[in-house]
């Protein structure tokens, strides 16, 4: 993570980077850092940061001049290439008295000043379609997060935290202050250009409230708003599998889902470099389990699999199919069209016939199975991967009861390799109650906390809350996480595994459906090799972490 002065020094660097050196799969800009994701096997840490330095020495040079602040600013644009798009709002949002009481304004004034300014569109982050508006009035710079975020914000809200406004564009967690509503869909899959405001646009809120005000609603793919005209689901993204077509007219083996269990998604290892657009990897959580279940049954490692969580899954395989099971440790059964039950272990091959039934049950240990079929599940991708991003929208729906999910033309033209007779060893994973150690990297904001904070989170056990799902592990402690520091933190890239501390000081541990963006400190996170274990651990197990090194910073 590369550290700068303002956002205009950010954003000047950002487009001031060139081509990417080989190791270097993405850079996330944000309010006032850089985050480089790396190959730590292609590019050392000190080349990253070379780059990085080479990167913005090539900036000082080429900028015709500097500020008022002495720091230098990108080019301007001209005003005829500048974008505007308007966004009408109906300003009845939960937190927007409590701003108004802080800013000590009263509810029309602070509509007002929300409304009375442009916004620039400064980066993508959090979800697709979320974008962070710098400027407004200065009012609204400081507001504070909340001190918890919320579980779920409406799709459509328009919100303030630190520096920044924005539209949530889907339901997801989140800790901004609530203004109102937006009937606009910020993302969606059906337009040509899916995100409604890019990074450069200028961005102006009109109060849906305000006398003489009239706005039509432009056209997109998903269904309209609803009554009280706030903004739906997000679906745009969301391709359902095929519910109509029989099996008889598939060209190969399917299988028809009899029960879907809590959740069973569609993944694979996900989007990468598509940070640009707001769009995070994403990607099965156990990749391991992912790469062994298509191993075993002679698939490239990049086919997608089924990941079922907390079992439930039963499947009835229409034609042949050789499949395997992989991840938690659950019995499976497997029974013939005539009703004979055949042995079904995990981690190995399984030839099933016409009408031969699987079926997962809870697991013991762990939490989510992966159901690789040789020759690939045939669904259709959704920006180039068929993974399902649970936060952002985007990727096949959720399975339900009589889908049919086609097999072998996904991979037609592919050479597949054998399938392992022997499949491979189950590996050992937590049952509820358990205690697991994940070992962690402190930082990027380690130094937000206390010492004491910083012993406590070595030092005490955290219970995983059942507020726990693919975009993270809500965790709890006895004790919280105390801050040395306690303004607002801006907005900054994340990534899987980190451990973000809100206000309150219960940690939030990263899942691969985690938000691009964050505005909470992250204290540490967890080691690479142990992100596949804590995919696997069950609510009600408990944790300890143990740092493997302190924070370093990468000095010239």
């Amino acid at each position: 993570m590369a550290e700068l002065g303002s956002l205009d020094e950010t954003l000047a660097l950002f487009q001031a980077l060139g081509e990417r050196p080989e190791g270097v799969d993405d850079v996330i800009p944000a309010a006032r850092t850089l985050l480089v994701l790396f190959r730590p096997s292609a590019l050392a840490p000190q080349a990253v940061a070379a780059w990085l330095r080479q990167a913005a020495a090539r900036l000082e040079t080429a900028l015709t001049g500097k500020g008022d602040d002495g720091r230098p600013h990108p080019p301007e644009v001209p005003a005829a290439a500048i974008r505007r798009v308007e966004i009408p709002v109906r300003y009845a949002g939960e937190d927007l008295d409590a701003v108004a009481e802080l800013l000590g304004l009263g509810r029309a004034e602070l509509i007002e000043r929300h409304t009375g300014s442009d916004y620039l569109a400064a980066f993508a982050g959090f979800a697709p379609g979320f974008v962070y508006l710098a400027g407004g009035d200065p009012c609204f710079h400081g507001v504070p997060r909340r001190a918890a975020p919320r579980v779920r914000v409406p799709a459509g809200s328009v919100a303030v935290a630190g520096d920044f406004s924005a539209v949530y564009p889907s339901d997801s967690p989140g800790g901004w202050q609530l203004l109102g509503v937006t009937p606009l869909r910020m993302w969606d899959m059906g337009r040509a250009e899916p995100a409604l405001i890019q990074p450069g646009f200028r961005v102006r809120f009109r109060d849906l409230a305000a006398a003489g005000t009239v706005y039509s609603l432009p056209e997109h793919s998903g269904s309209a708003a609803d009554a009280d005209g706030m903004a739906g689901d997000l679906a745009g993204g969301r391709q359902a599998p095929d519910r109509e077509t029989p099996a008889s007219a598939a060209p190969h083996a399917c299988f028809e889902v009899l029960a879907a269990g809590l959740q069973t998604l569609v993944q694979d290892l996900g989007r990468p470099g598509l940070t640009g657009m707001g769009v995070s990897l994403s990607g099965a959580l156990d990749r391991g389990a992912l790469r062994t279940a298509n191993r075993i049954v002679g698939n490239p490692a990049t086919a997608p699999v089924l990941e079922n969580a907390l079992g439930g899954l039963r499947l009835v395989c229409r034609g042949r199919a050789v499949v395997a099971v992989t991840g938690a440790r659950a019995a499976l059964t497997l029974r013939t069209a005539a009703g004979e039950r055949l042995p079904a272990p995990l981690c190995r091959p399984l030839a099933l016939d016409d009408g031969d039934q699987l079926q997962i049950g809870a697991p013991d240990a762990g939490v989510r199975c992966y159901v690789a079929v040789r020759g690939g599940w045939d669904v259709a991708p959704v920006l180039g991967s068929r993974a399902t991003d649970t936060l952002a929208g985007i990727g096949p729906a959720p399975l339900r009861p009589g889908d049919r999910l086609p097999v072998g033309a996904d991979l037609e033209g592919v050479r597949l390799a054998a399938v392992l007779p022997c499949g491979e060893i189950p590996p050992v994973l937590p049952g509820r109650g358990d205690l697991v150690t994940l070992e962690v990297v402190l930082g990027p904001r380690a130094d937000w906390f206390t010492p004491e904070a910083l012993v406590l989170l070595a030092g005490q056990e955290w219970t995983v809350t059942p507020q726990s799902d693919r975009v993270g592990m809500r965790l709890a402690g006895a004790e919280p996480l105390a801050r040395s520091r306690h303004g607002e933190l801006p907005s900054e890239g994340t990534v899987a595994g980190a451990i973000q501390v809100p206000a309150g000081g219960q940690p939030v541990l990263f899942l691969a459906d985690h938000p691009l963006t964050g505005g909470y400190p992250v204290i540490g996170v967890v080691a690479a090799r142990h992100l596949d274990l804590a995919a696997q651990i069950p609510v009600g197990a408990r944790l300890r972490f143990r740092p493997i090194g302190p924070f370093e910073e990468i000095l010239p």
